[in-house]
């Protein structure tokens, strides 16, 4: 059995969350925020038999964007705390980590 987390951007997550309910996928959902940019995400937490692992990666892929997000970045012109522009930063997609689960119980 695999344990896959997945971190979804919070307007991919909807989509995501739709599909693997569609395949019958059963999942847990949790609001998070990432520590860089501080966007919301959604973690999910989804346990599968290992010969489902690839087709769960896969609905997760084909169903998180990635995408070019303004933020603000510091302009230092020779001035502390001088201004700030916008600049450009890709975000999006899915950050996955699939783990070896030893020992499930459902009570």
């Amino acid at each position: 059995m695999k344990m896959i987390t997945a971190i979804v951007n919070k307007k991919d997550s909807g989509e995501v969350c739709d599909t693997l309910s569609e395949e019958k996928i059963i999942f847990t959902k949790i609001s998070t925020m990432g520590g860089f940019l501080k966007a919301k995400n959604v973690t999910l937490l989804i346990g599968v038999e290992d010969d489902k692992a690839g087709f769960v990666l896969e609905l997760i892929k084909k169903h998180c964007a990635k995408r070019m997000e303004p933020i603000p970045a510091p302009v230092n012109a020779g001035v502390p705390a001088f201004g700030y522009y916008k600049t450009e930063v890709p975000v999006g997609g899915a950050t996955v980590f699939v783990t070896e689960v030893e020992r499930f119980e459902k009570f």
